[in-house]
Order: structure tokens, then C-alpha cells, then sequence
């Protein structure tokens, strides 16, 4: 793997704040000193406003890659983990209160294997496999960067938290995400080719000064149910939605990447995708959420929490994508979104490219 296309090569720079939450935060990280947050300020945040959502990213982050500059031992600084419990409270409690409480992960299951019709229009990838431009798929990849650059990572840890028949698929299944043993073919490498041949930066992290507060929600939410036993149950639902949901997602993007020119690696990543997952959503219906529920019953309402948390705030970020992309608009926050293109590419595509590869 050259440097060049390894995105993990270097640890990401830290963010532009958004807020007087998240502002704190980086400061902090930036001096090298303890956090002094009022608690009072987080807890009346906006649980999913671009503040908070930024600041308890950054947090999470430490958990990951780290960032430039930033100590290794601040992933375990005891203000930062305090004011992250503060954050994560506000976060859940928005949306134990927006997400109806189910207790039948199986019902919920059953709902997501039946495909929606080709005309939903609340679909994303039905969306842009029917009318998308090679522009909004370029959008759609570089928000996804964020969490497909480290792809099965937040799903990882709740290994050391199962055992028997749940721990068995879900370590067969992590085996697969992760190359199957060859560096060339883990999930995450796949995007960062995908990115290539969109002419898109591979860098991790580079965009998340990009992305709206919906697409950082979807990634704090499963580093959230990662970092915590408690939640173990919440990320095996999370899990389950992502693989149910893969395979037929993944055959309408290959087919709008196919219908827009992309090359070679772009339509190789989710080609990928629909084969593997279509055998994984058995193995995790039947062996990850069967095994730990024959285990562990009393965990069958954490599960569904999962589920449904998980279709809610994709959901929301399938909302503010749509909205932007029907009026012709960037869904990309403005203060950089040239480097991804879009509209502009649309009168100066040589100008785009030389932007987008940097």
C-alpha cells in the first residue's frame, strides 16, 4: 500500500470550531490544557446542532486516529471524558425521546429487508441511481469518508463483549470488513480507491470540516454504543441495520456510479459490498443478534433501540441531502466546499478536478 493512497497514514488536523461548545473543546486540545466547560452549556446544546455534534466527534476521535499536535494520553483526560459523558446524556436523551420505543428486533429487522419501491422518494441511493449526478455521488462519498475510511472500526469493539455464537459471527464477519488477511482488500482501502477515482482527497478526516451535523450524528452514534458495555446491545442492532440495509443500497450506488462514468475502484467498492453483505445480513440476523439474544434476552429492546436510532438519524441525513440536491445546491458547508465541486463542476470540470485532487 503506497503512501500516497493509505489515508491513514498521518493523523488529520484538527477542525474549524462551530460554536462556543465545540470552540472550547479544540481549544483545549490545542494548548494542552484541561477542559473548564460550564456544564450548563452542554447541556442545554442542541443534542443535534453542529456544535455539539462537532465537539463530541472531536472526543471520539481520540479514540481513533488522533489528531496533529494532540498528546495520545488526552483519549483518557478525565475533563475531556467528563464533559463527553455530559454530551453523550443530551445526545441519547434526544433520541430515547425521537425514536418510538420498540422491544422486537426481529419485527424491526423484517421491516428493513423490504425494499422500498424505485419511486421512494426519501431514498438516497434510489435517488442517485435514478437522477443523480456524478457531483452529488462525489458529495455523498467525501461525507461518507467519515466513517468509511474506518470502516468496521466502531464495530470492533464490542468483540470482547460477546461470546459464544455472537462472538464467533461477529468476528467471521469483522474478518471479511477487514480484508479477509490482505491489506489490499479491508473495506476502508476500497473507499480510499473509490475516492481516487473520483478525484476526491483521500486523507482521513479531511472532510469533516464539510459535513453538516446529520452526517457527524450518524458516526457518533455508533462510536457512542462502541465506547460503552452498556450499549453493547444498542451497537449489535446498529450492526445489523448497516449489513440488512448494504446489499441493496450498494447495488443502486453501483449502478448510478456505472451510469455517471465513474472507473474501476468506485464501482469495485460497492460491487464488493452487495456480495459480501448479501451473506452477511444472514449470518448476522441468524448468529450476532440470534446469539446474543438467546444469550442475553433481556437485551432485545437495547437491539431494537439500535435498529431504530440508526434508520432515524439516517433518515435525517437522507433529508438534508435530498433537500439540497432537488434545489441544484451543495449539501457541504460552505466554507469549503469547493474543494469537492460541485456545482461549479458542472460549467468547469478541468478547474474541479485540479481542486479536488489538491
Amino acid at each position: 500500500m503506497s503512501p500516497r493512497t493509505e489515508s491513514r497514514r498521518v493523523s488529520p488536523g484538527l477542525p474549524a470550531p462551530r460554536g462556543e461548545l465545540s470552540d472550547d473543546v479544540l481549544a483545549a486540545l490545542q494548548r494542552h490544557e484541561p477542559v473548564c466547560l460550564p456544564p450548563d452549556r452542554a447541556r442545554h446544546a442542541d443534542p443535534y446542532g453542529d456544535d455539539l455534534q462537532l465537539a463530541l466527534y472531536v472526543l471520539y476521535e481520540l479514540h481513533y486516529q488522533g489528531f496533529r499536535g494532540v498528546g495520545d494520553d488526552r483519549e483518557w483526560d478525565p475533563g475531556l471524558l467528563t464533559l463527553r459523558q455530559v454530551l453523550e446524556q443530551r445526545f441519547l436523551a434526544a433520541l430515547h425521546a425521537d425514536v418510538p420505543r420498540h422491544h422486537d428486533p426481529e419485527e424491526a429487522l423484517d421491516a428493513l429487508q423490504r425494499e422500498p419501491s424505485g419511486h421512494d422518494l426519501s431514498s438516497v441511493s434510489h435517488y442517485l441511481r435514478r437522477d443523480g449526478e456524478l457531483w452529488q455521488l462525489k458529495e455523498y462519498a467525501a461525507l461518507r469518508s467519515l466513517y468509511h475510511l474506518k470502516e468496521a472500526d466502531p464495530h470492533a469493539w464490542v468483540i470482547p463483549r460477546l461470546h459464544g455464537r455472537a462472538k464467533a459471527a461477529m468476528v467471521a464477519i469483522e474478518y471479511d470488513e477487514f480484508g479477509a488477511g490482505r491489506a489490499e482488500d479491508i473495506h476502508a482501502r476500497l473507499f480510499a480507491d473509490l475516492m481516487e477515482d473520483l478525484a476526491l482527497e483521500t486523507a482521513y478526516g479531511h472532510y469533516l470540516d464539510e459535513a453538516p451535523s446529520e452526517a457527524l450524528a450518524t458516526v457518533n452514534l455508533m462510536s457512542l454504543f462502541g465506547l460503552h458495555r452498556a450499549h453493547r446491545g444498542a451497537l449489535v442492532g446498529h450492526f445489523a441495520a448497516v449489513e440488512v440495509t448494504s446489499p441493496p443500497g450498494s447495488r443502486r450506488l453501483a449502478a448510478a456510479l456505472r451510469r455517471t462514468g465513474a472507473g474501476p475502484a468506485a464501482l469495485r467498492f460497492y460491487d464488493e459490498h452487495v456480495e459480501a453483505d448479501a451473506v452477511h445480513e444472514q449470518v448476522v440476523r441468524r448468529e450476532v443478534v440470534g446469539g446474543l439474544l438467546a444469550a442475553e434476552p433481556a437485551l432485545a429492546s437495547d437491539v431494537a433501540f439500535g435498529l431504530h436510532a440508526t434508520g432515524f438519524l439516517e433518515d435525517r441525513l437522507a433529508g438534508r441531502l435530498l433537500d439540497a440536491w432537488r434545489r441544484g445546491a451543495s449539501v457541504l458547508r460552505p466554507s469549503a466546499a469547493y474543494t469537492v465541486g460541485i456545482p461549479a463542476m458542472r460549467t468547469a470540470p478541468a478547474e474541479h478536478a485540479r481542486r479536488a485532487r489538491g
